[in-house]
């Protein structure tokens, strides 16, 4: 059986705005932290979100990525429809592999051929709904206050990109937007980082 609302069908917060809260790496560790070692499911969910937070991918993106669709060669993953609706290559982190090469054995060992690369334990899809709750609940058990969500990691690594200093060429480049102002918004959005840099470098009077 399928996990998650099937397409075709609403999501339950479809209509509805929230601001973004990008999370801190912590954050990130003690929700990915909370899925098991052991369990098979446990594998393969901290593969999935170790794998969205190191690629910044959107949720449709990695739901639909196939085993032969990842190069850990070059550390690029091929994605055969985009929102920009044409086929773009994409780039992730080499800390993600572990995990997904994980995955990628208990999977082999379930015997699970085809299809998706992330599915479920009888190689059937998982749909973005079982992510959007699967994130809930693991921060819950984390611990963490902030509304945690599959588009929050992608949030999250353009602001730890931000922060590294790369050229927002690649960034733009890394999250598939179509053009860098584009992604100038996204990040200006996200992070406003501009204003708090020019703030550091502020003479304010001490309050000792």
């Amino acid at each position: 059986m399928p996990f998650g609302h099937q397409p075709g069908q609403p999501a339950t917060n479809a209509g509805r705005k929230f601001a973004p809260e990008p999370l801190t790496p912590d954050e990130v560790a003690a929700v990915i932290g909370q899925c098991s070692l052991r369990s098979a499911s446990g594998i393969r969910n901290r593969a999935m979100l170790t794998l969205l937070y190191y690629s910044g991918l959107r949720i449709s993106e990695l739901l639909a990525v196939r085993p032969p669709d990842v190069n850990f060669a070059r550390h690029s993953i091929r994605l055969l429809d985009t929102k920009a609706g044409e086929a773009q290559t994409r780039g992730f982190h080499s800390r993600a592999d572990d995990a997904v090469h994980r995955w990628a054995d208990k999977r082999r060992e379930l015997g699970i051929k085809g299809g998706p690369l992330f599915c479920t334990l009888g190689g059937g899809p998982v749909y973005p709904a079982y992510v959007r709750n699967l994130l809930k609940r693991l921060a819950e058990e984390a611990g963490i206050e902030k509304r945690v969500h599959p588009h929050g990691l992608r949030h999250t690594f353009a602001v730890e990109l931000d922060a590294g200093k790369t050229p927002i060429t690649v960034i733009s480049k890394l999250l598939g937007h179509s053009n860098v102002p584009t992604t100038a918004r996204y990040l200006d959005h996200l992070t406003n980082s501009q204003a708090v840099s020019a703030l550091q470098g502020v003479d304010m009077p001490s309050l000792d």
